[in-house]
């Protein structure tokens, strides 16, 4: 047969072309195909840069890597202080399933390795890996893995972990070059979020010391503005549990004012020392002091059990060494949640000490108050003497005159009566004004009156509501200096031993001055225990003995406790 020819007689090459052509196709469709991985690569680059807020960017670049190289499941692990797993934000998994594994993964096995070698990982078998451990019950079955690290600012953040390519197969070069890609992209979102998230956060910090320092300043009572302290720096730090602490005058140990959140309760009212306390190693450091697990700290060896259930936790001074440290503030996350990092304690610290200028602030404020209260008193004393005094006394003696010229003795009984009435009012008067010119320095500096209603006060935060308050009598004049120290002291123990023992939704305390003084406190508790008195109220005999008063202490008919402290005073 002879070989074919054109119209002029030439011979056809033999050219294959079909297969050219498939060749040109398969080309073309791999061109096409390369040309749509670069395009959905820059969309998922543009997509994943558009996002400010973190937890927002960090699950858009998982969705992003997985669409890319059409893996089933991917996820993303951030890393945390302590190199494991902080956050685990996982992608293909139903809520449902979730639920079913368990806990989310923290590091171990596979996922541990990328950590311990931030390198791209790529496996056709994850069960051939050395590290590999297998999967907990539930988890759906994964065969090819590939993962990536993260890195920000050359520090690896965390790593893209994806699993089952779609169609089947496993996943290639091809694959690993652009998620290697779409990492480097990623790490430039995620640093613009981080640096977004912490101009927002301190921006927040700003603000909320700004309102506590006008609240101070503005006069709002000191609980009321500690109340919002620790309200705002619980909410802007995530915290589970917000506690502060103020420093006793004149001891190592501190007392919790406040504690709210998680398990709380069991904080309220706490006297710890600072040696053996975590908030007293911030005190000692006299700096932010950090725990891990706070449940298992070893800085903390005194105070009764009060951690179960709580992880993270940050304490910050209030004040610095120079100035004085009036306290601490303390933030606790539960069991799990994530530690406090850079970002989040910088402000804190801040925060803090804005605080303690602005107590100390309102403090010189209140001592000007103070001031120009004594010297306004100091004013009256002089009009009640210059002027007053001399007027009864005047009064005195014309009546006294007079008494001459009436000849009925009813009215000469009943002149005498109102001279005698008269020297009492003065006597009154002169007593009034030796107590409004009356100054003492350091802590007994106040009258009784006002540190009996400042005990009463401090009292509330611990019984969680306002005991009444009475008082009679020229106290601040005739109770001396001792007595009034103790009288303090056992106002003080019986409250606190109202919050512990008695379980009473109202409190009444009553100090009265005549000849003796008495402090009655009475409560609608569940009474004195059958059998005898609570060990506790021993004390308050004790000094009332040292006065030579007495103390009594029963349980009233309606229920409830009355103790009545009783000591003698000086005669006028």
């Amino acid at each position: 047969m002879g070989k074919e020819r054109d119209e002029g007689g030439s011979p056809l090459p033999q050219l294959h072309l079909d297969g050219l052509l498939d060749e040109l196709q398969a080309r073309l469709d791999a061109a096409r195909s390369a040309r749509d991985r670069v395009h959905s690569l820059l969309e998922a680059v543009l997509d994943v840069g558009r996002d400010l807020e973190l937890a927002q960017a960090l699950r858009h670049i998982v969705e992003a890597a997985v669409t890319l190289v059409e893996a089933r499941y991917g996820a993303l692990g951030v890393i945390g202080e302590d190199h494991r797993l902080s956050q685990f934000i996982p992608v293909g998994i139903s809520d449902e399933q979730r639920a079913r594994i368990g806990p989310l993964p923290s590091g171990h096995g596979l996922l541990g390795e990328l950590i311990r070698h931030p390198v791209p990982l790529r496996l056709d078998e994850i069960a051939d890996h050395p590290s590999s451990v297998g999967f907990p019950e539930h988890h759906p079955p994964m065969h090819g893995f590939l993962g990536v690290p993260i890195r920000v600012r050359k520090k690896v953040f965390g790593n893209l972990y994806l699993s089952e390519k779609r169609g089947g197969g496993g996943f290639d070069a091809d694959d690993e070059a652009v998620l290697a890609t779409l990492a480097v992209a990623a790490g430039v979102a995620i640093d613009n979020a981080l640096l977004y998230t912490q101009a927002r956060l301190r921006e927040r910090w700003l603000a909320a010391g700004a309102e506590v320092t006008g609240g101070l300043l503005s006069g709002e009572a000191e609980q009321t503005v500690l109340d919002l302290l620790v309200s705002r720096a619980s909410e802007i730090a995530g915290a589970d549990l917000a506690v502060v602490a103020f420093r006793l005058p004149g001891t190592d140990e501190l007392e919790v004012r406040i504690a709210v959140g998680l398990r709380g309760s069991d904080h309220q009212g706490l006297v710890l020392p600072v040696k053996g306390s975590f908030m007293g190693a911030a005190v000692q450091s006299a700096g932010l002091v950090v725990s891990t697990d706070v449940h298992k700290d070893p800085r903390i060896t005194a105070g009764p059990p009060r951690w179960e259930g709580l992880g993270p936790a940050i304490a910050v001074p209030i004040g610095t060494p120079e100035d004085g440290i009036r306290g601490v503030l303390m933030l606790a996350r539960a069991e799990g949640a994530p530690l406090f990092d850079q970002d989040e304690s910088a402000p804190l610290k801040g925060f803090a000490a804005q605080a303690a200028v602005a107590m100390e602030l309102a403090e010189r404020r209140r001592d000007s108050e103070q001031v120009a209260l004594l010297q306004e008193r100091d004013r009256i004393a002089r009009d009640l003497h210059d002027l007053a005094i001399q007027r009864l006394f005047a009064t005195g003696m014309t009546l006294q005159g007079a008494t001459r010229f009436i000849d009925h003795p009813e009215a000469t009984d009943r002149v005498l009566r109102a001279i005698d009435d008269l020297d009492e009012t003065a006597k009154t008067i002169r007593s009034t004004v030796f107590g409004l010119r009356t100054r003492r320095s350091g802590p007994a500096g106040k009258g009784l009156r006002a540190r009996a209603g400042e005990t009463v006060d401090r009292a509330a935060t611990v019984l969680g509501f306002a005991p009444a308050l009475r008082m009679t009598g020229l106290i601040d004049v005739t109770v001396p200096p001792d007595t009034a120290d103790e009288a303090l002291a056992v106002l003080q123990e019986a409250l606190s031993n109202a919050a512990r023992h008695s379980g009473a939704t109202s409190v009444e305390v009553t100090l009265a001055a005549g000849a003796d003084l008495v402090l009655s406190i009475t409560d609608n508790g569940i009474g004195l225990p059958e059998g005898g008195r609570r060990s506790g109220l021993a004390n308050l005999a004790e000094r009332a003995a040292s006065l030579r008063g007495g103390f009594d202490a029963r349980t009233r008919p309606g229920g409830g406790t009355e103790l009545v402290w009783r000591v003698p005073l000086p005669a006028a």
